[in-house]
């Protein structure tokens, strides 16, 4: 798999930093500008690259991603090129838990939230399409990652990453790196809702 495009996705606060760090320290190479620095929110870093924004206009620097990995938000997965394959693991996270991680984020930056009953109708109308969207695309393999499973047992779900990306990369760093005090509004096991198609 040394010519596919690693892409770790999904909503926002639904656990992509968290897969990055554990992909860099499995052996996986990783691609960030680190142009976002730590923060309270992110105390590990965000594990961006500013271009992948940007791919709506230009995606000619993708070729250069083969056998790398970089994080992307769910809502720019239908803008890559049929030209190339992908290996996408797919965060996913209570919509309660995110929403309630992205209000928190936003007071902190000073910035207003929207209804947080708005902003879960429309994660999950986009969530049933991107999967349906996914499903239907020859080129991209997809692995959906439960964040609460991954902190439960991080183990048995490094393992399980590792087997999807063909052993390339080591479930024994990866696992070491969760660390469950990062994991914030937590909700009951009992009233979790984690959306998994």
């Amino acid at each position: 798999m040394a010519d596919e495009i690693i892409i770790v996705s999904g909503l926002p606060r639904s656990g992509t930093s968290l897969m990055m760090q554990m992909l860099d320290r499995g052996g996986v190479p990783v691609a960030t500008d680190n142009l976002r620095a730590p923060d309270t929110d992110n105390p590990r870093g965000y594990y961006e690259l500013e271009q992948v924004k940007k791919i709506k206009h230009d995606a000619s620097w993708l070729p250069s991603m083969r056998g790398r990995a970089f994080k992307m938000v769910s809502q720019l997965l239908y803008e890559l090129p049929s030209s190339q394959r992908y290996r996408v693991i797919f965060m996913e996270r209570d919509l309660d838990e995110m929403i309630a991680s992205q209000e928190k984020m936003l007071a902190r930056l000073g910035k207003p939230a929207a209804p947080a009953d708005q902003i879960r109708h429309l994660f999950t109308q986009h969530l049933e399409r991107i999967r349906a969207w996914l499903a239907d695309q020859p080129n991209i393999a997809v692995l959906s990652v439960r964040y609460s499973d991954l902190v439960a047992d991080p183990a048995d779900e490094s393992a399980r990453i590792a087997a999807f990306l063909d052993g390339r990369a080591d479930p024994a760093p990866m696992a070491a790196t969760v660390d469950a005090s990062l994991y914030r509004n937590r909700k009951p096991e009992a009233t979790r809702t984690d959306l998994v198609g």
